[in-house]
């Protein structure tokens, strides 16, 4: 029962009906292989940054998670050239798009369900959910399964200014910051301010918590309508998490690893 409630923020956006059985996949070197329509982002829109969290250690769980071989943003082709417009827009603001997670496979999921399951593993609890206790990460919704994301539609994403800074790299076992400290203090993300970090299990991630003003409300409403205006919608509970409403696989949940070789 616990594995149908978890596996990690960008999960909950409105109930859907159970997974529904992917087509069946053709096999690669690797494994599974995605659908003819799914495609690396990089090939629709190379000026969109990556910073692919779950393929490095920079993440809430504090390692590499299973099914990010290399770090991608893979997305169905539909989603992905309604995006290549959003950054258009953007690009015409002074700002890019800078994904942290794409499509997700549900191999990934299950890695966060397990690691729901560990008390004792809370290594980036001083960054990731500084005030809020393990054990309720579930039900106060910052957790949950299944995920859109792994329907190949849904990513995770901020803005930053074009040109864009450079980025300090993330060192494991470096100091930690709460993510919900200020700007200046928290990780040196090349994002413009949105108020949080990426990932903060925090009431001050919620879009429109009204405790984020100024620039950051700023940044946060402008991404909003950036998204908005070419068929994406947010989750209210992260301000970096949007769905594409015309998806093409709404209750398919597909697990082959964020690879090129998963591409056809």
């Amino acid at each position: 029962m616990l594995a149908t409630v978890l596996a990690t923020a960008c999960q909950r956006p409105a109930p859907r009906p159970a997974p529904s059985t992917p087509p069946p996949p053709s096999a690669g070197p690797s494994g599974p292989r995605a659908p003819a329509d799914f495609v690396d982002l990089a090939a629709v829109d190379r000026s969109v940054r990556t910073d692919i969290r779950y393929a490095t250690a920079h993440n809430f769980v504090g390692r590499p998670i299973t099914g990010y071989p290399e770090p991608l943003c893979l997305l169905t082709r539909r989603a992905a050239e309604a995006l290549h417009r959003v950054q258009a827009a953007a690009l015409a603001q002074g700002r890019s798009l800078k994904v942290y997670d794409c499509y997700r496979p549900q191999r990934a999921v299950d890695e966060f369900v397990a690691w729901a399951k560990l008390p004792g593993e809370q290594g980036m609890k001083a960054e990731f959910y500084p005030d809020e206790p393990k054990g309720r990460l579930f039900a106060d919704g910052y957790i949950g399964a299944p995920t859109a994301h792994s329907r190949g539609s849904t990513l995770d994403l901020t803005l930053v200014p074009a040109p864009t800074p450079d980025q300090p790299a993330y060192t494991p076992g470096q100091p930690l910051v709460a993510c919900t400290a200020p700007a200046g203090r928290r990780f040196p993300d090349n994002s413009v301010d949105m108020g949080t970090g990426f990932d903060c299990f925090d009431p001050r991630a919620h879009t429109a918590d009204p405790r984020v003003t100024g620039a950051a409300r700023d940044n946060r409403e402008l991404l909003k309508r950036l998204m908005t205006a070419q068929g994406f919608e947010n989750y209210p509970r992260e301000w970096w998490h949007y769905r594409y409403v015309d998806e093409p696989y709404p209750d398919t949940y597909f697990d082959f690893p964020v690879a090129r070789s998963s591409l056809r």
